[in-house]
């Protein structure tokens, strides 16, 4: 009986491992099975290798929920009965559980999962296949990634496995992926590689996410997406589904990315620095295409370059379009964040250009972004309708620990007191606050003195969501 095409490719590379071959792919043959070793081959060779080093992380917070309906509830009757009596309140405290997957990838018990996983955990418990129960300590925990680093103490070396290059997955490649789906115990699927560079997913805003259809379900989150060869290639994170199960489109962070995000929290401090590349950039659509005379609408243009940016100390000006940084094609303004995001700050990047109807290149340095000018964060307070909210100047550091580069200079609100005047008259977080009472508003300096002037009609223009708003407050 003719096995399929895919079948065979499967059945072929598990031979090859139960062999102890671990040749790259394009360097095995793909051949139908011809000996009956070769139908009974098996991948349990690397499932037993890899296994040991997927662990199940338990994570558990207290949470007030609210009780239903209650006669109690009613003013009236809480005057007199709702003190004296504990059931009778409207809300009690109740522990929450969940439950996620994490890979060991140091054998001192360095441990990465999702950031999703132990989000709001008070308590982070991490069992191994073997069943040995740690309590781990959260080393850093970066949500534009959804990414954490998790480290557990043990008296020996633990069982760990090593970061592959997602760099070299091309699509049809065969992965494992091994995690707990639905808490039913550590599970193993496999499938191929379905497709590279997604970076439309929504999960997270720094990815390229690689797409398996090897089963991946709830409670996989965090688990390993093994290549053959035994390496991590990615950490499963997400999947699409209208039914909360499999349907075979599941995403996984690149191994490549994990990387980075190690190597930034190295320092210990919890805090995750990026390299800035300075230049608030798009995707090219095929009218730019057409207009800048490129083959194919590929890469990303260059809108405009903050002054004091590695991108102006390279050369790169408004209109170039970036082709490649380092030689990795760029599909679009997302997949050139995710590239830059993945670079070693320090480095020295290469950059591809199109630029008048001609491709050149340019070098930057990979620099933090700066704080220029000083965030001078402040609580505004007083007779005005701005008490109550906390603004700083936007500069590069402040934009990046926000998120994005789009964020143009001035004064922007990062927070609103509960129940305070900024809150009464609907200010949010993210007004960007441009004018005061008829006068430019620049730096924050400049907007605690206008506030203290004496006046009885306020006129705040302000920028919300790319929308110009004006709220005119008293006579």
């Amino acid at each position: 009986m003719m096995l399929q095409p895919r079948a065979s490719i499967l059945v072929v590379l598990a031979m090859a491992l139960a062999t102890g071959l671990a040749a790259p792919l394009a360097a095995q043959d793909t051949r139908v099975p011809q000996t009956r070793a070769e139908m009974h081959a098996s991948f349990a060779p690397l499932v037993r290798k890899a296994a040991p080093a997927v662990v199940n992380i338990y994570t558990s917070k207290v949470v007030l929920t609210r009780r239903g309906p209650n006669l109690f509830d009613d003013p009236f009757f809480r005057r007199f009965f709702g003190e004296a009596f504990p059931g009778f309140e409207s809300q009690r405290e109740q522990t929450q559980n969940s439950l996620g997957s994490g890979v060991i990838l140091r054998p001192e018990g360095l441990i990465v999962t999702n950031a999703h996983v132990i989000e709001g955990a008070e308590q982070i418990v991490v069992v191994l296949a073997d069943r040995r129960q740690f309590p781990a300590q959260v080393i850093g925990r970066d949500e534009r990634t959804d990414i954490a680093i998790l480290r557990v103490e043990a008296d020996e070396p633990l069982p760990h496995l090593e970061l592959g290059d997602s760099d070299a997955l091309e699509v049809g490649d065969i992965v494992l992926a091994i995690g707990n789906p639905f808490g039913v115990g550590q599970t193993v699927t496999s499938g191929i590689v379905s497709a590279l560079a997604r970076t439309n997913v929504g999960v997270s805003d720094l990815n390229s996410f690689i797409q398996t259809d090897a089963a991946i379900n709830p409670g996989n989150s965090g688990g390993a997406l093994v290549a053959m060869d035994g390496r991590v290639v990615g950490i499963n994170t997400a999947i699409f589904s209208r039914s909360g199960g499999s349907h075979g489109i599941g995403f996984a962070i690149p191994s490549t990315m994990v990387r980075a995000v190690i190597a930034g929290f190295a320092k210990g401090d919890g805090r995750l620095v990026r390299p800035w590349l300075g230049a608030v950039t798009r995707a090219v659509g095929p009218d730019d295409a057409s207009q800048l005379k490129l083959p194919r609408p590929v890469g990303a243009v260059v809108e405009s370059v903050h002054p004091k940016s590695p991108a102006a100390k390279a050369g790169i000006r408004p209109g170039d379009v970036i082709l490649s940084v380092n030689g990795r094609e760029i599909e679009d303004d997302n997949a050139l964040r995710y590239r830059i995001a993945t670079l070693a700050l320090g480095d020295t990047a290469t950059f591809k250009l199109w630029r008048k109807g001609a491709s050149i290149e340019a070098r930057a340095p990979l620099e933090a972004p700066v704080e220029d000018p000083p965030r001078d964060l402040t609580a505004l307070s007083g007779a005005h309708p701005l008490a109550g909210a906390v603004v700083a100047n936007m500069s590069p550091a402040l934009a990046e620990e926000l998120g994005g580069e789009r964020f143009p200079a001035g004064v922007y609100v990062l927070q609103i007191r509960g129940g305070s005047p900024a809150a009464r008259f609907g200010f949010r977080p993210g007004d960007a606050l441009r004018e005061l009472n008829g006068r430019k508003v620049e730096k924050v300096r400049e907007l605690v003195q206008a506030l203290e002037r004496p006046t009885e009609r306020w006129a705040i223009g302000l920028d919300r969501g790319g929308q110009r708003l004006s709220v005119v407050i008293g006579r």
